[in-house]
Order: C-alpha cells, then structure tokens, then sequence
C-alpha cells in the first residue's frame, strides 16, 4: 500500500513517448530553421540576417518555455548546428551554399552564440501556474 501512496503523491509527469516526440520535433524545426536562415540571410543581407537569427534565438527560447526545460533550447540548436555546418562543407564539385563574405561568418558565429546562451539561461523562478497568494 506504500507504494500506491507514494506514487499518488507525485506530480503528474508528461508519458516519455510526447517528450521524447517533441524533442525530435524540436530538432527537425532546429534543422529546418538552419536551412533557411542559410538562405534567407544571403538573400536579403541586412534584414535577412537578422531575421535569420531572431528566428533562431525564438525557435530556441520557444523549446525551453514550451518543455520547461534547457533541454527543449538544445534540441533545435543542436538541430540547427547540424544543419548549418552541414551546409558549410563543399562538395566535390566545389558547390557552396556559404559565401565567404562577413554575413555568412556573423550568421554562423551569432547563431552558435544565441543557442549556447538561450541553451544556458535559467528559465526563471517565477511560478508558470495559477495565482501564488490566497486570498486575492
């Protein structure tokens, strides 16, 4: 009978399987939000780059406040780490999506810098439930 009491005690949890199925989702939109930032911020090199990397730093706050947890800000930016170093590389050919310009060096350092920080912040310590004081 302990054991019934004690697991009744605890707080309700979300099942594994929808954590583990945003994470991946989270990762894929990391990934795709890597992609085209790459495209974006060539395209139109003021306005794209910025918004290429305040899509990033919102898609990586977005995950932890969603999940609650630091984890819900690593699983896009590592997504969109993946990504972008993949579109880095040449081919063979010598095709490149990265122009050597300062764009694509600002668009590849600040979006590592936003995922390691949003990655790193607390979440806070205010209370995401309902009112704290009784009475009011």
């Amino acid at each position: 009978m302990s054991d019934r009491g004690s697991l009744l005690a605890q707080p309700l949890q979300r099942p594994p399987a929808i954590r583990v199925a945003a994470y991946l989702g989270l990762f894929v939109l990391g990934a795709v939000a890597g992609t085209a930032g790459a495209l974006v911020q060539a395209g139109w090199f003021p306005g794209g780059l910025l918004l290429a990397l305040v899509g990033a730093a919102g898609l990586f706050v977005g995950g932890a406040r969603a999940l609650d947890t630091r984890a819900g800000a690593v699983a896009p930016a590592a997504g969109w780490m993946i990504s972008v170093v993949l579109l880095t590389a040449g081919r063979p050919e010598g095709d490149f999506l990265f122009g050597a310009g300062g764009g694509s060096y600002l668009f590849l350092l600040g979006g590592m810098a936003l995922a390691v920080i949003c990655a790193t912040l607390g979440l806070g310590r205010q209370p995401t439930g309902g009112d704290v004081r009784l009475g009011n």
